[in-house]
């Protein structure tokens, strides 16, 4: 079991294998992609590799991102090498949802359990503005689809300074009646964004307050569960989380490592430069990998330093993918 020095287990793997997107979102790639070329990124023998080591040390669930992995060409035939590797036990993808109205069903069939999909306002125009993609009813479609598919959906909303109590209402309007779990992220600090995080960011504790006094009662979190905090109420289908990255103690529960398409280990989002993996990896060093992470994870620090503006290597979320 991968195990850290404040004794973290890491049952969860957040694996990106592109960091290429075609939206143009506010928060991440305004300017649109202008990264590495394809080539750059982990190939679908080390993504294997990659795997098969950290399903050895007691990885369970493994979360595909990007940028937007379903990009690739090769996407569906990675869901299926994740969900064939013995001990992976849950496969989830984050995704802008443009593609899914017409491959859910595919990719579940590939083996893919749940889908995350970014949807940060319902309303068409504003949903335009942010993302820089005319693209709401699509994605909406793409929602109705995966959950008919018998996908697990969640779908993430970061909380940006217009986010009011109207908006927050049609949400929750939209989940009365919709079985997913609708996750309200509160924004973060990334290298090439300080200046529209010190605009932009609010906290996500006041919802949560007005949630509990609403009646929403916190859910049980699963062994490989992300970082949300969950809420169900007895008059809704759907159930809501939040992410608040800024609040007290938020890294205890850390239970997940990342690994970039570029084939670095990371193991906070907002670590340094990343260590690479790239020698094991393209010798299918399987057994070497596996020292090489037991090793280096014991450097894992008890928590990010956010708080002091420190957002390490991380420039734009696309890079790793959240």
């Amino acid at each position: 079991m991968l195990q850290d020095n404040h004794g973290r287990q890491f049952y969860y793997l957040r694996l990106s294998i592109t960091e290429a997107c075609n939206f143009r979102c506010q928060y991440c790639l305004p300017d649109g992609y202008q990264g590495p070329s394809a080539d750059s990124f982990l190939s679908k023998s080390e993504i294997q590799t990659v795997l098969s080591a950290f399903a050895g040390l007691g990885t369970s669930k493994v979360r595909i991102t990007g940028g937007e992995p379903s990009l690739r060409r090769d996407f569906t035939d990675i869901i299926s090498v994740t969900a064939n590797t013995p001990g992976i036990k849950r496969v989830a993808m984050t995704t802008h949802g443009g593609r899914l109205a017409q491959k859910a069903r595919e990719w579940k069939a590939a083996g893919l359990d749940q889908v995350n999909v970014s949807i940060d306002s319902l309303d068409p125009r504003q949903f335009a503005a942010i993302t820089g993609q005319d693209k709401l009813k699509e994605v909406l479609a793409g929602i109705d689809n995966a959950a008919e598919a018998g996908l697990d959906v969640k779908v993430n909303t970061v909380m940006l300074s217009q986010f009011d109590e109207k908006r927050l209402t049609r949400f929750l309007g939209w989940i009365k009646d919709k079985p997913v779990t609708l996750r309200f992220i509160e924004l973060m600090q990334t290298g090439e964004h300080e200046g529209f995080f010190n605009h932009q960011h609010q906290s996500g504790q006041p919802v949560k307050e007005w949630l509990l006094s609403q009646g929403w009662a916190p859910l049980i979190r699963r062994k490989d569960a992300g970082p949300a905090q969950e809420f169900y109420h007895p008059d809704y289908q759907g159930k809501i989380g939040l992410i608040l990255p800024y609040s007290k103690d938020f890294c205890q529960s850390c239970n997940r490592l990342r690994v970039a398409a570029n084939g670095n280990l990371h193991l906070c989002l907002f670590s340094e430069q990343g260590l690479t993996l790239q020698p094991y990896l393209r010798e299918n060093d399987i057994q070497g990998l596996q020292q090489y992470l037991q090793k280096v994870l014991v450097s894992k620090e008890a928590t990010h330093h956010l708080h002091e503006g420190q957002t390490g290597a991380t420039k734009h979320l696309a890079m790793l993918g959240g």
